[in-house]
């Protein structure tokens, strides 16, 4: 499968507990931080449901 490159972009403080945890699952910490993934069915099922907090750039 591709890799991706996931990068947080807006905070998860107003979001639900679990949105918090799925950033977190997905290795962000921070606004701004990027991590580089598989992109395999989820990965890319945790990226939709956090989709308006991440940005996603195919590598």
């Amino acid at each position: 499968m591709a890799k991706i490159k996931i990068t947080q972009i807006k905070s998860v403080i107003d979001g639900s507990e679990r949105q918090k945890r799925t950033v977190q699952a997905l290795g962000l910490k921070k606004i701004n931080h990027s991590v580089e993934v598989e992109a395999n069915l989820a990965i890319i099922g945790m990226v939709r449901k956090v989709n308006h907090l991440v940005a996603v750039e195919s590598i």
